[in-house]
This record gives C-alpha cells, sequence and structure tokens, in this order.
C-alpha cells in the first residue's frame, strides 16, 4: 500500500470522489481515504491501481505518489521537501520539472511559479546530475494547493478530456437532443462498478452514449430501446467508433428481453426531447427497477439518472434496493438531474 492523491475535476463536487472509489471497488483494490478536500483526496492503495484509474476515469484529472503533505506555507514547504529522500523518486541525470496547480482559489498568498521554481532548486541541488526539462521530462513532481494544504509527489497518471471531447453527441453520426455528454456517461457506467469482461447492460440504449463507454473499457455490451429509430442509431454511433455490441434489440424496458446483466447504467426518458410512451417518468422508472430485479446478480449494481422530482433513490429504496449514493447534477433551469446508484440485495 503507497500513499498516492488524486486532483479530480471540479465539473461537479460529489461525482468525481464516487466515481474514483467505484473505479478501485470494481477492479478489487483495496484502499482506505486519508482525506478529501476541494478537487482532491489522499488516500492508501496499491499503486498499480493507477493504471485503472487513467484507463477508466472521466472526472479524474491527475494520480500522483505522495511524498509529503504539509500547511500551505512557503517555508513549511521548503522544510519538508529539503527533509524528503528525493533518491527515492529520481534518479542522477534524468531530466524532471515540477508542476503546481491551485484549486478554487486556495493559498492565494503563495505563487505557484515561484513554488515550482524554488522546488525545481532544490531537486537540482539534492540529486546530483538531474536537470530540468519544461517540455519532455522523464519525471513530473506535481503539487496541489487546496484549503490552505499543499500536497506533492511524483505524478503517475494524467488524463486529457481530448478521447472525451472527440465523443460529444453533436461529433456522433446519430444525433438525438436527449444525448448524455460522453464524460458522464462513462462517470454512470463507473458507478455502475462495469469492468472489462462484465455485462453491461443500458434498457433505455437511446443513440448509444452509455453503450460506447461501458465497451471503451472492455465491457460486453447489451441494449434495448422501444424505438426502432434509436436503436438503429445506436448501432450506427457504435459503429462509427469500431465498436461492436453483443446485442441491440427494440423492446420495453420494462419487459427486457434479456435474462442476466453483471451491472446496469441508463438514463430513461423524461417526455421532454424523448418520449416515454405514454406513461409518467416515475411509472417508467419504477416498472424498469423492479424488472431489474429479476436480472441482476446478488450486490450487482445499478446506475439511474432521472429528474430530481422524480425522487429516483426513494423509488430504489421502496422496492428493495440498496441506496449506496446520489448525485444531483444541474442541467438547466428546468432540470436537475439525480443519478442513483443502487445494489441489489
Amino acid at each position: 500500500m503507497a500513499k498516492l492523491f488524486f486532483l479530480v475535476s471540479g465539473e461537479h463536487e460529489t461525482l468525481p470522489f464516487s466515481e474514483l472509489k467505484a473505479i478501485l471497488e470494481a477492479e478489487s483494490f483495496q484502499f482506505e481515504v486519508l482525506e478529501k478536500f476541494t478537487q482532491a483526496i489522499r488516500l492508501e492503495a496499491d499503486a498499480k491501481c493507477m493504471e485503472a484509474v487513467r484507463r477508466r476515469a472521466a472526472f479524474t484529472r491527475v494520480g500522483a505518489l505522495e511524498i509529503f503533505k504539509c500547511q500551505a506555507d512557503f517555508a513549511e514547504i521548503i522544510k519538508e521537501l529539503s527533509q524528503a529522500p528525493l533518491h527515492d523518486y529520481i534518479k542522477p541525470k534524468e531530466e524532471f520539472v515540477v508542476r503546481v496547480k491551485r484549486v478554487a482559489g486556495s493559498a492565494r498568498h503563495l505563487s505557484t511559479l515561484r513554488l515550482e521554481r524554488k522546488l525545481g532548486e532544490l531537486i537540482l541541488n539534492k540529486v546530483e546530475g538531474t536537470k530540468v526539462n519544461l517540455f519532455n521530462p522523464q519525471r513530473t513532481f506535481f503539487g496541489v494547493l487546496t484549503q490552505n494544504t499543499f500536497i506533492f509527489g511524483l505524478k503517475l497518471i494524467e488524463i486529457l478530456p481530448k478521447g472525451f471531447m472527440k465523443r460529444r453527441p453533436k461529433n456522433k453520426p446519430f444525433f438525438h437532443p436527449s444525448a448524455m455528454p460522453p464524460k458522464l456517461s462513462r462517470c454512470m457506467v463507473n458507478l455502475a462498478r462495469a469492468k472489462a469482461g462484465s455485462l453491461f447492460l443500458d434498457p433505455f440504449c437511446g443513440t448509444g452514449s452509455l453503450l460506447i463507454e461501458a465497451k471503451l473499457i472492455g465491457c460486453r455490451t447489451i441494449g434495448c430501446d422501444a424505438k426502432r429509430l434509436m436503436v438503429e442509431g445506436t448501432r450506427e454511433n457504435m459503429k462509427f467508433f469500431g465498436l461492436q455490441p453483443e446485442g441491440l434489440v427494440v423492446a420495453d424496458a420494462r419487459k427486457p428481453p434479456f435474462k442476466y446483466a453483471d451491472c446496469v447504467a441508463t438514463d430513461p426518458p423524461y417526455g421532454r426531447s424523448a418520449t416515454t410512451m405514454g406513461l409518467t417518468t416515475k411509472e417508467l422508472v419504477t416498472d424498469t427497477l423492479n424488472a431489474l430485479l429479476d436480472i441482476l446478480p446478488k450486490k450487482g449494481c445499478v446506475c439511474m439518472a432521472s429528474p430530481k422530482t422524480v425522487e429516483v433513490g426513494m423509488i430504489g429504496e421502496e422496492l428493495g434496493y440498496r441506496h449506496l449514493e446520489s448525485h444531483f447534477v444541474y442541467v438547466h433551469r428546468s432540470l436537475t438531474r439525480e443519478i442513483a446508484v443502487f445494489e441489489r440485495p
């Protein structure tokens, strides 16, 4: 077990932390959360978990091996680095760079540029033969200023948003205004504890956003939708990214033609830009969650999005699910989504 820390996205207050923990659980890594800050979290885990986070996460930005943590005070930071066993993190003659990130206006009294320069000087002086390389370093030392705290370490992973940008709804051949953004789709797949080789189901596949993200992390995928146009659109979008589902069917999500799935993530229609086929969204959500009880294994997870007014978390509890968590995502003035995660008893 190593001390690690992660810089997460500021796009949502709670989703990035829950997504990170869900990934570690899905990949069977033991971990202990040490501290949580604005856009940063410290934990103990096997450093091998970094590869799984890099491959899967939507709302994590950087993962690092922690060297020290201290108060956001210039003298204290210099003292900590001076005492750190830097030879454990960089070898003589290796080239490095120091980067410091300030989040949410933390520690305004400290200059990130001054910190980078001073920390770089200390590393140069302590480890003989090292060189600074601002553009293509072999090692990147990374610090985060958050809530009057400074966390410093060796960067192990960085996740760039470029891939998700390429999969935005308007970049796909089949577009529908109800389509979910790729980062939120990936996050929901992760919250459902999907993993490579598992059978993932989306009973309201729409334009295929969730199925695409599940397939990209190695899941086997099946989906259905009540409208043939949407099923054909999902198939077209998946093909566009070179992906092939195990099964796509025109079917009612309340009576899915599948007998088994390891996990489910789904975004039922709300009756605004996508039809609910004459039912209320609450009826649709209730009947679908009830049907999924016969498909999921014990401890199998469902992640479902629904308007906050539907109270999907309460519905799941009433049906007998274990309600793990809910997150609320503002979309526009008339819609706030509840992203609820359930475990089948």
